[in-house]
């Protein structure tokens, strides 16, 4: 598997005020009605905010972590105000530090788009959630922050049993490894499937879901080092790609190939997904994790993944008998879809048929630590960022065993009168 170039020296993010570089918008906290006069002025207190702000593409240091003050909100109906407990760090925020994840905007912008955390306010309308309620929320960006408005119906209750931690790491995988298998694949007994990056918070997903229906089989690609944990988890016909040719090992094992394959990685990589279906497969392309190659855009790795892109007519697809799909989480704009989905997850989480793999946690003040893990496809499942300040004698909790991984997805929150007072220097290694 190609695209696995170890990325350049890690730069951490710098203390450096910049006026000029407003932050994105962030929330201000409501006042909700019937309120005490004195609650009232409570509320009106403007509310610090620290948050993590794309200020330009390129390293590390490109993301700032900044502390803003933030007015008093105005909450719009069908509105609710968070206080985010934690976040998820996918691949797509890789990307769109690099200027290659169309659906980011323009910086300065606050990343992330899950997390999860405690309602502090309601706007009107909103009638099924309440102040203290723990909720899974999600958004196109600026989920990477303390506070954060959110539409009410990107909110999800959370299972009492659930930690914050699992519920950051559950809305963009497992949404995205449930919609590809279960909407558009079809999965059912008896079929086989290849995931690639299976140690990865994709993978993991995948995995899991399809241990929920009967006699499937599943190949994952993975460096050796996490085969035992793969395995464990469900996987069971593990490869490593950097040693083996996963196509030959897959043929071996099956020699007509297989019903499903998820391409994360595009490129060459996509037209193998396609050789390896049998008749009736489906082959369905949801990242080009292979143009990411380093810390910044490389564009030869980018030629390199367009020219050996997929190129097909009807008429092979008729011959073959085989389908090719897309799949973005972003560009999915059915709240029905969102909401019934999520609802099925969490039910899932509920029977113990899946459960978020957390690799890591990181404060803010490590965000380069934890996208150079991801980058270098270290870890194995989620990482997750944590808003709260660091202590001083705290450090990065991730799993003991051998780490790697990869992956992609979604409108910014309200905009808010803000100010930047402070940017906080990353903790140097």
């Amino acid at each position: 598997m190609s695209g696995e170039e170890t990325p350049t020296q890690q730069q951490q993010p710098e203390q450096e005020k910049q006026p000029d570089e407003p932050p994105p918008s962030a929330p201000e906290a409501p006042q909700e009605s019937g309120a005490s006069p004195a609650a009232a002025a409570e509320e009106e207190k403007p509310l610090p905010c620290r948050a993590l702000v794309l200020t330009g593409y390129g390293g590390y240091d490109k993301i700032k972590l900044q502390v803003k003050t933030l007015s008093p909100p105005q909450l719009k109906p069908g509105e609710v105000l968070l206080r985010v407990k934690a976040c998820g760090l996918n691949f797509a925020e890789l990307l769109g530090k690099q200027g290659l994840y169309e659906l980011l905007p323009a910086p300065p912008v606050t990343l992330g788009m899950e997390g999860c955390g405690v309602i502090e306010a309601c706007g009107e309308d909103v009638k099924d959630r309440k102040v203290g309620d723990r909720v899974i929320a999600l958004d196109r960006s600026g989920m990477w922050q303390e506070v954060v408005v959110v539409p009410a119906n990107r909110t999800f209750p959370m299972p009492e049993e659930m930690s914050f931690e699992e519920g950051a790491a559950l809305p963009i995988n497992y949404l995205t490894a449930y919609m590809m298998l279960f909407e558009m694949a079809n999965l059912r007994p008896g079929k086989s499937v290849l995931i690639h990056m299976a140690a990865g918070g994709v993978g993991i997903a995948v995995t899991q879901l399809c241990k929920t229906v009967p006699d499937v089989t599943v190949f994952g690609t993975a460096s050796a080092s996490k085969h035992e944990t793969i395995s464990q988890g469900g996987v069971t016909h593990p490869i490593d790609y950097r040693t083996k040719d996963y196509v030959e090992e897959i043929r071996k094992i099956s020699p007509k190939g297989v019903n499903i394959v998820l391409d994360p990685l595009g490129g060459s990589d996509t037209q193998k997904g396609f050789n390896l279906l049998k008749p009736l497969g489906q082959l369905i392309v949801f990242g080009a994790a292979n143009c990411v190659t380093g810390q910044k855009k490389n564009l030869l790795a980018m030629a390199k993944t367009w020219y050996n892109q997929l190129s097909l007519s009807t008429m092979k697809l008729m011959q073959a008998n085989k389908a090719v799909c897309g799949f973005h989480l972003g560009y999915i704009q059915d709240e029905e879809l969102f909401g019934s989905s999520m609802m099925k997850l969490l039910e899932l989480y509920k029977q113990g048929k899946i459960k978020p793999r957390i690799d890591s946690c990181y404060h803010f003040e490590e965000v380069a630590e934890a996208m150079k893990r991801m980058h270098e496809r270290q870890n194995i499942g989620k990482v997750i960022l944590l808003p709260e300040a660091k202590k001083e004698e705290e450090k990065p909790k991730s799993n003991p065993e051998p780490v790697e991984n990869v992956e992609k997805n979604e409108d910014a929150p309200a905009q808010q009168k803000e100010e930047v007072t402070e940017e906080v220097k990353a903790e140097e290694n």
